[in-house]
């Protein structure tokens, strides 16, 4: 999945061709919520899909979005206040959070940042759901090497404490709740 593909007003197209299942993935993902949350931290904001999707479901839910990508960020801007320009590496905003969600962002990171990640979420989260691409027998998705660092679905969800909420392919949604 090559980042520098990734614009703001070609994102959909790109990425529903590249994942299929992406539509499904996102339903998932908020399915997975375990509880209606009031505040929710989300790892790799993107152009607001998944905030779109979760607002949608949970109207009271206020969130705060996190990406990398200046021109992702200047997009989900327009229709939320709360983006911040930040890699999902550095230390999260100040919680406590009722949720974390991070919707195909988390497979960037090395074991170890994962792993480091899912600890840094404990501590500030009551929630946390995973929705990303998982190493599998079935993979559809490109993967990009020094890029891209799938995992199992079992590992994200031994690591984070969850469990797995939904698989399908080489696609997974983890939930856990602390």
């Amino acid at each position: 999945m090559a980042q520098s593909d990734w614009k703001p007003d070609t994102y959909l197209d790109l990425i529903r061709a590249e994942v299929p299942r992406y539509d499904e993935l996102q339903d998932e993902a908020v399915k997975a919520i375990p509880f209606p949350p009031e505040r929710v931290l989300e790892l790799g904001m993107g152009t607001g899909e998944t905030t779109r999707r979760l607002v949608g479901a949970y109207p009271d839910a206020w969130v705060i979005g996190l990406d990398s990508s200046p021109d992702m960020v200047f997009r989900a801007r327009e229709m939320y206040d709360g983006v911040q320009l930040a890699r999902i590496e550095d230390p999260l905003p100040d919680g406590p959070w009722d949720l974390v969600i991070g919707v195909l962002s988390i497979h960037h990171l090395t074991t170890e940042q994962k792993q480091s990640l899912f600890r840094r979420v404990r501590e500030h989260s009551r929630s946390l759901v995973i929705a990303d691409v998982v190493r599998a027998d079935v993979e559809i998705t490109p993967i990009e090497p020094d890029y891209d660092f799938p995992e199992t679905a079992t590992d994200l969800a031994s690591w984070s404490g969850g469990t797995v909420a939904w698989t399908q392919d080489d696609l997974a949604v983890v939930s856990a709740v602390y």
